[in-house]
């Protein structure tokens, strides 16, 4: 890794600027992050909404009463959800995992070291990178950066990474870029998203009205992501003063 000022934080700026704050993640309560996450998976945050509300309405949104639930009927409640027989499953595993190791407390879970957590979470049927990520960050805030379709595409339609660099790759390439602090990186990880969906788009991206496109290719470099093994991961050209990144930081 270089030493010098790694140049994410110009594209955040950029973000924030156009944008402003997310407000990410939609929840009431820790718990109900969790579940959310989960289900979101090959999904709309449409059909999620709907679910929550009908988990909700039938008083089944803490740890103790998934678990206590009849699993025929979780599954028709998050239905609408899909792949709902694998959900069902996984809110199960997730709710067992919870009792056996942290005696049915998320207090006592997220109190556990990040590390040691995030281990244990993928350890658990049915949650990934991302689920684990999403859960530590925005239901516990951990300060984890959660990579997605988003975040690849964006990166790599800027020439900073490739098709060949994993989750931990691009996970790792934001963590130590940035300061650890779970805010930011929050509201990084929306404002990606945000992206994504309106600008970085698959089919007909809209680079020309992109609050990034200053920092497309041929406009200019800020850094480059290579393989690993390879010289460096990060090459920055924007030894700038303090960014909003560090000022949001400092002021959390």
């Amino acid at each position: 890794m270089t030493t010098q000022p790694p140049a994410l934080r110009s594209y955040y700026d950029a973000l924030f600027a156009a944008h402003g704050p997310q407000h990410w993640w939609p929840g009431r309560t820790p718990f109900e992050v969790i579940v959310s996450a989960i289900l979101v998976q090959n999904t709309s945050w449409t059909n999620v909404a709907t679910v929550i509300k009908n988990l909700r309405r039938e008083r089944l949104l803490t740890p103790r009463a998934i678990e206590n639930v009849s699993t025929p009927r979780l599954a028709r409640l998050i239905r609408s959800s899909g792949y709902f027989r694998q959900k069902t499953k996984k809110l199960k595993a997730f709710v067992r995992f919870l009792r056996r190791e942290y005696q049915g407390s998320l207090a006592k879970m997220f109190r556990a070291p990040t590390r040691v957590l995030r281990h244990q979470l993928l350890d658990v049927h049915g949650i990934g990178p991302e689920t684990a990520d999403s859960i530590l960050l925005y239901a516990g805030n951990h300060p984890v950066f959660v990579v997605d379709t988003y975040t690849r595409r964006i990166l790599e339609g800027h020439g900073m990474a490739n098709t060949k660099l994993h989750y931990e790759d691009v996970r790792q390439l934001f963590e130590q870029s940035l300061p650890p602090d779970a805010a930011l990186y929050n509201e990084f990880h929306a404002l990606i998203v945000h992206t994504g969906k309106h600008f970085c788009r698959p089919r007909e991206p809209r680079c020309g009205e992109c609050p990034l496109k200053s920092l497309l290719p041929g406009k200019q470099q800020p850094f480059s992501v290579l393989l690993p093994g390879e010289e460096s991961i990060l090459e920055s050209s924007d030894p700038s003063p303090q960014s909003s990144i560090e000022r949001t930081a400092a002021a959390t």
